[in-house]
């Protein structure tokens, strides 16, 4: 028997690396048929203007950012807008009966004045804020399987907690000597036109940025502080550097026990994420890489105990634009949804 029909699903901002990731990743979905794209700045241009490459498959306008419109045709929407946008048209969608998957920072707070001391604007969607769910599968998978909208993690976050949350949830660590020192490839910073991301400024040169006072230190600090039981501060360092995709966060801490080993905290590790199918803890000695997540949904985290600092270093490679970004919207979804959590998403990256 044929199966009844696909969930037709729209992308707001879809002119942007998130957006066509999301593109991308969709197309290939069995259950989703994506029938909206929206972006006010391209609005009545075909998509493949500005994606010559997907010519042969996509054949979807540009259209004007109207919820009454999207909420219509769609059943689920992903917001890939700038900071501040989500909050004006998520309300209206969800409140015509649409499932909401928003990647900015808009709903990945659960307190507001954090979201407006950070990020400098004002709310009035306290009452729809409340009802976001920060859509980290692998600490949240139950309550992401019940929500209605989710605020998607950024890339940073995403590579940083996923090295930290086996350590504060068991309480191996002193929760407040952690540090995160994190690189990104260019993409990270998406595709408006930004002089430090030039070839000629960015090739062969590696710079940190946002020191002390990075976006994505609270949001770190929000996930730690509700593990660790108490308010937490995480010192936070994130770095540019010279390819387009790809994060690697290495995290250090003190170890409470520093009789443990490498190899207890693979096993810690690995029992931890037993059931999350975008994990890969690394074998005893091996240390992850970007290139090996680049292009899939994974995650490899490799492990190393310093015994003569008796701190854990702890590093994770992702790929930003899928499990930092699309990808990680997606596996949200299918969690949303009751599917299997790795429909649709790739499993392999490419390589070399």
């Amino acid at each position: 028997m044929g199966k009844f029909r696909r969930v037709p699903v729209g992308i707001v901002g879809a002119s942007g690396y998130g957006g066509v990731q999301l593109v991308r990743l969709l197309m290939d979905h069995p259950e989703v048929e994506l029938v909206y794209l929206g972006d006010e700045n391209s609005a009545g241009k075909p998509f493949t203007n500005l994606y010559p490459h997907l010519a042969h498959a996509v054949n979807l306008p540009i259209e004007a950012i109207e919820p009454e419109t999207i909420a219509h045709r769609c059943e689920v929407v992903f917001l890939s807008l700038p900071n501040g946008l989500a909050c004006q048209i998520a309300p209206k969608l969800l409140e015509k009966g649409c499932k909401v998957l928003d990647l900015s920072a808009d709903y990945r707070f659960t307190d507001l004045a954090t979201y407006t001391d950070w990020y400098g604007i004002k709310r009035n969607d306290r009452t729809t804020a409340a009802t976001a769910v920060y859509g980290l599968p692998e600490l949240y998978r139950d309550r992401i399987a019940e929500a209605e909208l989710i605020g998607c993690p950024g890339c940073y976050p995403t590579a940083s907690l996923l090295a930290l949350l086996p350590l504060l949830k068991q309480g191996l660590i002193v929760p407040e000597t952690a540090i995160i020192d994190a690189k990104s490839g260019t993409s990270s910073s998406g595709r408006q036109a930004k002089t430090d991301l030039l070839l000629a400024e960015a090739d062969n040169s590696l710079a940190a940025y946002g020191v002390g006072r990075h976006r994505h230190t609270p949001e770190i600090e929000q996930v730690c502080s509700d593990l660790a039981g108490h308010e937490l501060m995480i010192q936070f360092t994130p770095h540019l550097i010279p390819m387009v995709r790809g994060i690697l966060a290495t995290v250090y801490a003190t170890l409470r026990d520093p009789g443990l080993v490498r190899d207890d905290l693979i096993t810690i590790f690995t029992a931890f994420y037993r059931n999350s199918p975008w994990i890969k803890i690394c074998d005893s000695g091996v240390y992850p890489q970007t290139k090996w997540a680049s292009g899939s949904n994974l995650c490899y985290i490799g492990l190393e105990v310093d015994p003569r600092t008796g701190r854990v270093i702890v590093m994770s490679a992702i790929d930003n634009l899928i499990k930092g970004q699309a990808g990680q919207a997606i596996q949200c979804l299918n969690l949303m949804m009751g599917w299997d959590e790795t429909l649709g998403l790739p499993k392999l990256g490419f390589y070399p």
